[in-house]
């Protein structure tokens, strides 16, 4: 455990403000609940925790659900834990060490500690009443067979199967060409649903055990994904697109992509369309958690997620077909969702509530899957997301956060006793943490020039100097939104913890949710002309700078602005464009030079293919590194699954040629997440440390 520095009143600096700040050590100190899995009877639930690098495995069980460590992970190697099952039964726990799933390919293996022995990504599993972990394999992406002990996992887009406890060595299930995925077991185990990806298509799979043979359900000229069983076992739901090709459309316009959902009986192979997604672009797949968010429910329902009303909420269809019905009527988003175990209710993140602030948090929601009968179950303050019935049905379990306590999970009996909900595991919240000041957030609103409304959270130190210096953040994704406490996903929990870091340390922060982004509906989300297409989005960064100058508090003279992935391309641009805004920056693994990602003009162009590419390079940061003065801190991990290193390495090179004042920091074998504890200091450390060189210090001089 890492101990919070409490710092002597520094008299001889005249700053009140520095007479307790707590360390960057301090404030990312927080344990990290991802991976939440209930057993499909009982009551046992598991899940990972990661605790400054070291990740773990905790495991629970009604009634007390008091966590119990299960594995002694205890070096930090910056080796993910993902892929969590709960056997049926709850006797076995399956994982998966390696990787970095935050990636597009997140089964790459990664080694960001430059451990001399080659990494692996592999699959493994535990007794959930405790002892040694057993290696399965390599592989990623396990799935359980209910009712039996054995466990499917992908290697090399291949189908692998072990028994649960390493009894024997696994051995491919069947071949199938192409990229396999997506593994869904039937009810009875007998038989595995997969999607295999070829490239311009893909096709549903069903590998049947009893005979060994593999069915190819309904295929089509198609991109067909997501199956689900029926609770039969005897069909299955699965999602259809148009297939690439066509005559080139406006690379401009709004995208269009409608869907449908099939049904297929898979002893005749016979199917059908049962719903189909209108010809809008709001009727496109929802980009939001989980996508579609196919499930074949209880009541003879198929309950799905769509942005066609402009949010992106729950429907469901009666299995024969007919009109959706909207379940979750109302402004605002669902994401985290899942179906209790009896089928009849859906549950879910949302960020509604009876606070006016909520559409800035996520509280849970419940909802028959054949009714608009929403209730929401934790209302108030607090930050709440990814629930988990427990198999009994008797509880619901979360994970729970506020603007000063960071996310731990939690339990509340199954809505109706009305007994209120309660922690797990706050003992591994540290001290130090426990004790570090923080403030709350405000939510606020503010309009760019074109007349949109953007939405941030602003964080005010107390006392100080009248004027003081700030901070625009910009979170990546860019479909993300920053919220009105700690964060359900860990690098914008670490990111929050910054934030709190910056404001300890005299600045005012304001935290800026910029469009693209997600919670405000499908304009706000899929705006005309942004990103690489103009990055229209520019207008809320250069708003937000304006918004804070505007202050009375804030210095004008003494804005900063940093990002992470696209907050690091919003940052690049943000300097190369108003540097007499921006007066330094921090801009970490941001893309820069969108210029030749475009489709280029050839013998069959796009209509608008020469003004995208105009466009492209009036987005791109390398554009204005003429107009650059600020000085800038660029840092980069070369091992990053995200964005390419040379997207930083190019952009070195040209301030270089500018004269344009810079520093760097290079992590070796680093991902895109910093994976190892101690590089997350490193940069949270550097980017406050810059900031204040630049903001402070130099003003004091």
């Amino acid at each position: 455990m890492r101990l919070f520095t409490l710092l002597v009143l520094l008299c001889c600096s005249g700053n009140p403000l520095m007479a307790q700040s707590p360390t960057v050590e301090a404030l990312t100190a927080y344990p990290f609940p991802s991976e939440l899995r209930a057993s499909a009877t009982g009551n046992r639930v598991v899940l990972a925790i990661n605790q400054q690098g070291r990740r773990n495995l905790y495991a629970a069980e009604g009634p007390s659900f008091v966590l119990r460590k299960l594995t002694a992970y205890d070096a930090d190697f910056g080796d993910e834990i993902t892929g969590v099952q709960l056997s049926a039964d709850g006797k076995w726990v399956v994982f998966v060490k390696g990787g970095d799933h935050g990636a597009y390919n997140g089964s790459t293996p990664r080694n960001p500690a430059s451990l001399p022995a080659p990494p692996k990504v592999q699959v493994w599993s535990v007794p959930f009443e405790g002892g040694a972990p057993v290696l399965l394999g390599d592989g990623d992406e396990p799935a359980i067979a209910p009712g039996d002990d054995r466990v499917a996992f992908l290697r090399d887009g291949q189908v692998w199967i072990s028994p649960i406890g390493g009894s024997e060595k696994p051995e491919p299930l069947f071949y199938a060409r192409g990229e396999n995925g997506s593994l869904q077991w039937s009810p009875d185990g007998r038989s595995l649903a997969f999607v295999s990806a070829r490239g311009d298509h893909s096709f549903i799979g069903v590998y049947h055990g009893d005979d060994r043979r593999v069915q190819w359900i309904v295929p089509a000229f198609a991109y067909d994904s997501s199956p689900s069983w029926s609770p039969d076992g005897k069909r299955l739901a699965f999602v259809r697109r148009n297939s690439s090709g066509g005559l080139p459309d406006s690379i401009l316009a709004p995208v269009k992509n409608p869907w449908s959902i099939w049904t297929a009986d898979v002893a005749g192979g016979v199917g059908s369309r049962v719903w189909q997604s209108p010809q809008t672009p709001q009727g496109a797949v929802p980009t939001t958690h989980g996508g579609t968010n196919l499930r074949w429910a209880g009541k003879n329902r198929i309950t799905f997620v769509s942005y066609h009303d402009g949010w992106p909420h729950l429907y469901s269809i009666p299995e024969t077909g007919g009109a959706a019905l909207l379940l979750t009527p109302g402004d605002f988003m669902v994401e985290h969702i899942t179906l209790s175990p009896d089928k009849m209710w859906l549950l879910a993140s949302a960020n509604t509530g009876p606070d006016g602030d909520d559409i800035d948090r996520r509280h849970l929601i419940r909802v028959p899957v054949d009714q608009p009968a929403m209730e929401v179950l934790t209302p108030g303050t607090g930050i709440e997301t990814f629930p988990t019935v427990t198999g009994d049905g008797a509880h619901v379990v979360f994970f729970s956060a506020t603007a000063t306590r960071p996310t731990l999970p939690a339990i509340v009996d199954w809505p109706g006793t009305g007994k209120a909900a309660r922690l797990l595991g706050e003992a591994l919240i540290p001290d130090a943490l426990k004790n570090a000041a923080q403030v709350v957030p405000k939510r606020v609103e503010f309009k760019a020039p074109d007349g949109e409304t953007v939405y941030g959270q602003l964080f005010e130190p107390k006392g100080g100097a009248a004027k003081k210096p700030a901070i625009v953040f910009i979170h990546g994704g860019p479909q993300r939104q920053m919220l009105l406490g700690w964060h359900y996903g860990d690098y914008y929990a670490n990111t929050y913890a910054l934030n709190q870091y910056l404001v300890s340390r005299g600045f005012v922060v304001l935290a800026v949710n910029y469009r693209l982004g997600i919670g405000y509906g499908y304009d706000f989300h899929k705006p005309l002309f942004a990103g690489r297409y103009g990055a229209s989005e520019y207008q809320d960064i250069k708003a937000a700078g304006e918004w804070l100058a505007a202050l009375p508090q804030v210095d004008a003279s003494r804005i900063g602005v940093y990002g992470g992935s696209y907050g690091g391309y919003l940052t690049a641009l943000a300097l190369g464009k108003d540097s007499d805004l921006f007066a330094a920056g921090v801009d970490i693994h941001g893309v820069h030079n969108y210029i030749g990602r475009i489709p280029p003009v050839s013998a069959e162009p796009a209509p608008d293919a020469e003004r995208a590419i105009a466009l492209a390079r009036d987005a791109s940061p390398v554009s204005y590194v003429g107009t650059w003065r600020s000085p800038v801190l660029l840092i980069h991990g070369d091992h990053d699954g995200n964005v390419d290193f040379q997207q930083s390495i190019d952009l070195v090179r040209r301030l270089q040629q500018h004269d344009v004042p810079h520093e760097t920091l290079v992590i070796p074998d680093e991902t895109h997440h910093w994976m190892l504890y101690k590089h997350q200091v490193l940069v949270d450390q550097a980017v406050a440390d810059f900031l204040e060189k630049h903001l402070i210090e130099q003003k004091n001089q």
